[in-house]
């Protein structure tokens, strides 16, 4: 098998021309290998696991009628295995691979057989093939009824394989049915004890339940349950209609707790502001501000503003001597510190009016 996984490069031509490319270590992967794909061998724990038994009971126990019955189909088997001869059953049958061969004498099961070529009597024995591979069967739609009175649909499906061939061959009828009736039954059962709610948002949950109810069943059939799958939940076209309302004004009531939660920060924010604003210090900046732009416009302009200067220098009046004695006096005067830094604020705006 390595072999195939490697390709021989051809060696450069005896001509003499060393100049032609040649490949490398470096070249990639599909180069080297030319195009092949690896396959990784198979293991004996991924093969199919082995079932052959037998019970040793090869001797007859039914007298003479069963001893003549074994024997002529001895001998026919002999005469069947001849190509040329049609008129005498083959004794040689196949088995195909993921079945396993149950072989019965006179209608008591002796012996399995795992696949390839077996051999039995043609007139005495019979061969019964049986299917261990995984098999998918779709669970049909199923009205079903929540514990909150809602009516659903649901559709499903369920994997299963047969663990035991000789439960599921000669213990039950019909493995299949009998295990999609059951499926179905639980599922009923599972739904009715829950809400809607429920059902939607853990329908994993639903379905692992369903799985460990029917699997502990199936397991007495011969039956290993690999996983039961909710495809689908359809709900009627008015319970569709009522749940996209709900959900509608749900998203609206949202909408409006998360504006009027902006609205009352915004309230809150402005009246923090408001309360800045309002105090005498704030209001003389914003004053002088606005006396400090108007004086940088180009054109000259007379403004009389209906104001008390004693507000802006925090005093009776402006002190003589100009911008200087009246800072002097500012910092040499005043009890209260809230009263001082008006004054200073106050002068200092006035100072940088009167440089202009």
């Amino acid at each position: 098998m390595s072999e195939l996984g490697h390709e021989t490069l051809p060696s450069s031509s005896q001509n003499g021309d060393s100049k032609k490319p040649t490949m490398t270590s470096s070249a990639t992967p599909k180069a080297q290998q030319g195009g092949l794909v690896t396959v990784q061998p198979l293991r004996r724990s991924e093969m199919q696991p082995s079932y052959k038994q037998n019970l040793g009971l090869e001797t007859v126990e039914h007298g003479f009628y069963g001893s003549l019955i074994n024997g002529i189909g001895a001998v026919a088997g002999c005469f069947g295995q001849l190509p040329f001869c049609f008129c005498c059953p083959n004794p040689f049958k196949e088995i195909e691979q993921g079945s396993v061969g149950l072989i019965s004498r006179f209608g008591q099961f002796y012996r399995s057989e795992d696949p390839g070529l077996v051999r039995i009597n043609p007139c005495s024995e019979t061969l019964r093939r049986v299917d261990v591979k995984i098999n998918t069967t779709a669970i049909p739609h199923q009205q079903c009824i929540t514990r909150d009175s809602v009516s659903v649909s649901l559709e499903s499906v369920v994997f299963w394989h047969i663990s035991n061939p000789y439960r599921a061959s000669f213990g039950i009828t019909d493995v299949r049915g009998a295990l999609v009736e059951r499926a179905q039954t639980t599922l009923r059962n599972v739904v009715g004890g829950r809400v809607l709610q429920s059902l939607v948002t853990d329908r994993e949950q639903v379905a692992l339940e369903v799985q460990e109810i029917v699997g502990d069943i199936a397991d007495k059939w011969g039956v290993q349950v690999e996983s039961i799958l909710i495809k689908d939940i359809i709900f009627s076209k008015e319970l569709q209609e009522s749940l996209s309302s709900a959900a509608k004004q749900k998203r609206i009531g949202e909408s409006k707790v998360i504006a009027a939660q902006a609205e009352v920060d915004a309230a809150r924010l402005m009246r923090q502001a408001a309360d800045i604003l309002a105090s005498k210090s704030a209001m003389q900046i914003r004053a002088l501000e606005s006396l400090q732009a108007m004086a940088k416009t180009a054109n000259s302009k007379v403004i009389f503003v209906p104001m008390n200067l004693n507000d802006l220098s925090g005093d009776d009046g402006l002190p003589p001597g100009g911008p200087g004695s009246s800072s002097a006096a500012a910092s040499g005067s005043g009890s209260g510190s809230g009263k001082k830094s008006g004054n200073m604020i106050s002068t200092a705006a006035l100072t940088q009016l009167a440089d202009m």
